[in-house]
């Protein structure tokens, strides 16, 4: 398929491990990689950045293979919640950046446009993350508010 704001397919990005059961190799247990989620949660590392250290540094392919919980539900049942989910919130800074940009280069336009396609991107995911409850009916963007939010 398409992408949405450019002319180009085809899709990018690493692939999942295709096996499904903890491989013989890794050699943390379900309950010290729960810990170490948390522990790098507490330092403020996001989902997809933990699911990365953890990766990299310990070997472990999937959260949710090792343990049965991916890292989101591990968060969850220690009660680690980020205000706004990550997708959102890298987006939000996305948008952050450019406004402040354009307050510098008033005649950029191609930065013009790209933050009304990335607020259009924040648009559709708020209205997709209020369908499924994860932000409040009430909730609205407004880029001085949600900087306070964001930018901590």
């Amino acid at each position: 398929m398409a992408r949405m704001h450019s002319r180009k397919k085809g899709k990018s990005g690493s692939t999942r491990p295709a096996r499904l059961e903890k491989p013989e190799w890794v050699e943390l247990s379900s309950q010290e990689v729960e810990n170490e989620v948390v522990k790098l949660a507490r330092k403020g590392f996001s989902q997809s950045l933990i699911g990365v250290i953890l990766r990299d540094s310990h070997g472990v392919p999937l959260v949710k293979v090792v343990t049965g919980k991916s890292i989101n539900q591990i968060l969850k049942e220690n009660e680690i919640v980020t205000p706004l989910p990550e997708d959102l919130t890298n987006l939000v800074k996305k948008a952050l950046t450019l406004r402040k940009h354009l307050e510098s280069n008033h005649k950029d336009l191609e930065s013009k446009k790209g933050l009304q396609r990335t607020e259009s991107k924040i648009y559709r995911l708020i209205k997709y993350y209020k369908k499924k409850k994860q932000l409040e009916p009430d909730f609205k963007y407004d880029p001085e508010k949600i900087r306070t939010i964001v930018m901590r």
